[in-house]
């Protein structure tokens, strides 16, 4: 699951984490009030009421129309559903786990193949190869066009053989080439700026 998705589950539960919402919400789907109706129900006070349907609104739970002065509130069924379908599957929450999983399994293979940023020897397996190709490639800022003395000058502080692993990176798509000059393409690393071992 990717950051974005991660942060909806998360505003989803921390919304819904809290007796007075879920009161509130239990109270809306049944039938519209208004603020002051709410904090009457709930003996709550008016303003702490509107931050609860703040919280709610936040997620698109929430519908409000409004009758002279009053703000009648009401549950918006769809964005529930919609929620429900997009958060609680037991595909997404699977999901929640694969990018710890992946993320530890990478740093692994970053800690055994190099100590500190020297690149100790480049994987022969694919897959570990390309968590290190990677890793190298998040060293050239995205946008920025370098000569191949300037890539060379880069890898080798990582690793002698920077002409493997220059070919590595234009072969797997994370950099491109024309004329002697590189540039790193857009693609999502798998392993953050931070995972270094």
């Amino acid at each position: 699951m990717g950051d974005e998705a991660l942060q909806v589950v998360l505003r989803f539960f921390r919304a819904l984490a809290d007796a007075s919402r879920l009161r509130i919400l239990g109270i809306v789907a049944d039938r519209e009030c208004s603020v002051d109706e709410l904090a009457s129900l709930l003996s709550l006070k008016a303003p702490t009421v509107s931050h609860h349907l703040n919280k709610l609104k936040e997620l698109g739970l929430m519908r409000m129309r409004q009758v002279g002065t009053s703000h009648l509130y009401s549950l918006d069924e769809e964005a529930l559903r919609a929620l429900s379908r997009d958060v609680l599957t037991p595909a997404k929450m699977v999901s929640l786990a694969d990018d710890l999983e992946g993320g530890a399994w990478e740093r692994k293979v970053l800690r055994d193949f190099f100590d500190g940023e020297r690149l100790k020897q480049i994987p022969a397996v694919l897959k570990k190869k390309m968590v290190v190709l990677h890793w190298l490639a998040d060293r050239f800022e995205p946008g920025i066009r370098y000569p191949e003395f300037q890539v060379n000058e880069i890898l080798k502080r990582h690793h002698l053989d920077s002409a493997e692993l220059r070919r590595g990176m234009i072969d797997h798509q994370l950099m491109q080439r024309e004329h002697g000059v590189y540039w790193r393409t857009v693609q999502p690393a798998p392993v953050s700026q931070d995972s270094m071992p």
